[in-house]
């Protein structure tokens, strides 16, 4: 009986990442809730066979490691089997997310004995096939009600630095664009997961630094308040490209870096 929740437990985290990649594409604001419910049904089995894996297991922290490599496992074959670093870098970016708003979030969700302890080592094993990113855990109800304000990661720090709230104009007139126009264009959605994966990351990063004010400063002149402009002027493709531009230039300044240092 123990031999086959182990294996039960092992075979269904090999299956987390590929059936979360599914998935992806409904990461919205109108179907992310439903999604990481049907996500959450049918893992469920999963969790229970690995809760109870570890609460029979004598050494719970090898137990925790084979459960969490059986997870990370299909995720470094699938980028690692690819040609090309574009390739390679796309199919990473799909996996973290999937791991963020998917995968994570189901296994705390369990709330079981393990599911903390199982999502550090998640994490410990994914930063350690992935140096580069810095994924962090967040349960489904955070990512669910903070959903609609995380496309505005940035804006939301530069806001906060110079004292406007939360539904400040330029927030305000940011999440409008979201919604109304950028989600509704080709590829629009897609921008907004890519976004989702490497902003939060960009703004811890920024924080870090001794002059953040002065790059928040910087970030406001340099494309912020030209995007509010050319949105006001109903140049809203002009306002994609140039947010796109900033979040590539702040990608390759404080996300590509190696984080041991």
């Amino acid at each position: 009986m123990a031999e086959n929740t182990y294996l039960t437990a092992l075979h269904g985290m090999e299956q987390v990442i590929p059936d979360a990649g599914q998935f992806v594409s409904m990461f919205s604001k109108k179907s992310y809730g439903s999604a990481f419910e049907k996500y959450y049904e049918a893992h469920a089995a999963t969790y229970q066979a690995v809760e109870t894996g570890y609460k029979n297991a004598i050494d719970k922290t090898q137990y925790l490691f084979n459960m969490a490599q059986a997870a990370v496992a299909p995720a470094v074959s699938a980028v690692n089997k690819l040609p090309g670093r574009s390739k390679r870098e796309k199919e990473l970016m799909d996996s973290n997310l999937c791991m963020v708003v998917y995968v994570l979030p189901g296994i705390l969700y369990f709330k079981g004995e393990c599911s903390g302890p199982l999502a550090d080592e998640i994490l410990r094993q994914w930063k350690e096939q992935f140096p580069k990113t810095n994924l962090s855990a967040a349960p489904f109800e955070e990512i669910e009600s903070g959903f609609h304000k995380k496309w505005c990661y940035i804006t939301t720090a530069v806001c906060e630095t110079f004292g406007k709230p939360d539904d400040c104009y330029e927030l305000t007139v940011l999440r409008n664009y979201r919604d109304t126009y950028l989600q509704n264009q080709p590829g629009g959605e897609e921008a907004i997961r890519e976004y989702y994966d490497v902003a939060p990351t960009i703004v811890k990063r920024i924080n870090r630094q001794p002059d953040r004010k002065k790059i928040y400063r910087s970030i406001w002149e340099t494309y912020l308040n030209p995007c509010l402009t050319m949105i006001e002027n109903d140049e809203k493709e002009s306002c994609k490209e140039l947010y796109m531009e900033m979040v590539r230039t702040l990608q390759e300044r404080y996300f590509y870096t190696d984080q041991k240092k």
